[in-house]
């Protein structure tokens, strides 16, 4: 996934998320976008959450989502601030806290919890996250569901603009630096941090799809207007270079992938190539082909 140019990759548009939304009771969340409005513009990425942040009072209640499925796609969380506990009916779970990314391979089915951890719950506090949804091919959505729960040490740190800004290779690579996430097709997921003023050029693959997610802070790119916080950036798949200014300091997540041209059929937790299938996923969570917790 070599850039071969340095043509920039040009703007095709942008919109921000004013409105959130309750996620369970734990989780105040703007959806930046879905795959309903964008999954073929967006593919191989199907929707962005950013919940928070938000500060919650201390509470021996258990806040979050409870029991729920999801077939065919992949759930990618990231915590900035406070702590999530997940468990899955495949017998897998943790708690992740700030700077750690939870990567749930749903694929063929499970069924899944998502709560504040429970220390963080006694003591409360701030908090903050993103939840990324990346589709899979119809080669593997029926593949065996997996987990991976990195931890913020595991993930390379790439220093950029003289030490101004800074990059978290999630997934991917950037500078040499690999990222631990293992992704079922290629793409780049890097959490940047920038000082006002910084200013870096990523070189991305041609042809890859290319966005920017803003979460905190203002910047611009590629020349673009300020771009501020719950604003979603979409650029042309043709070339290759994307240069980022921060207006202000600022946290953004880019966002790189192979785009895979297959149909996108969803309803709710399920996301698969057509309605026949939909329909399976249904029968199968029902009838507890998913698992239980």
């Amino acid at each position: 996934m070599t850039a071969t140019s340095r043509a920039p990759k040009a703007l095709t548009g942008f919109r921000t998320s004013e409105d959130f939304h309750w996620v369970g009771d734990g989780f105040p969340v703007r959806t930046l976008f879905a795959y309903d409005e964008l999954g073929a513009e967006l593919s191989p990425f199907l929707l962005l959450d950013h919940a928070g942040p938000t500060t919650f009072a201390p509470t021996t209640q258990r806040l979050g989502v409870g029991p729920h499925p999801h077939r065919g796609f992949e759930t990618v969380t990231i915590v900035y601030e406070g702590e999530v506990e997940h468990r899955d009916s495949a017998g897998a779970g943790g708690t992740i806290g700030p700077g750690d990314v939870q990567w749930m391979t749903a694929a063929s089915g499970l069924v899944h919890e998502e709560f504040h951890g429970r220390e963080f719950a006694k003591r409360g506090g701030a908090f903050e996250m993103a939840q990324l949804w990346v589709n899979l091919p119809a080669r593997a959505k029926m593949s065996t569901p997996r987990y991976q729960g990195i931890t913020s040490a595991r993930i390379p740190r790439v220093a950029l603009a003289g030490g101004r800004a800074e990059a978290r290779v999630i997934a991917g690579e950037l500078d040499g630096a690999k990222g631990p996430a293992e992704t079922v097709t290629p793409m780049h997921v890097w959490d940047v941090r920038m000082s006002a003023g910084a200013e870096h050029a990523f070189q991305l693959p041609e042809g890859f799809t290319s966005a920017l997610v803003v979460l905190r802070g203002s910047v611009r790119a590629n020349d673009s207007e300020p771009l501020r916080r719950d604003t979603l950036a979409l650029f042309e798949r043709a070339g290759t270079e994307l240069r980022i200014v921060a207006a202000e300091d600022a946290c953004v997540l880019l966002l790189c992938g192979e785009p895979i041209e297959e149909p996108i059929v969803g309803q709710g937790p399920f996301v698969m190539n057509t309605g026949p299938e939909i329909h399976q996923a249904i029968v199968d969570y029902q009838n507890g082909k998913m698992g239980r917790l």
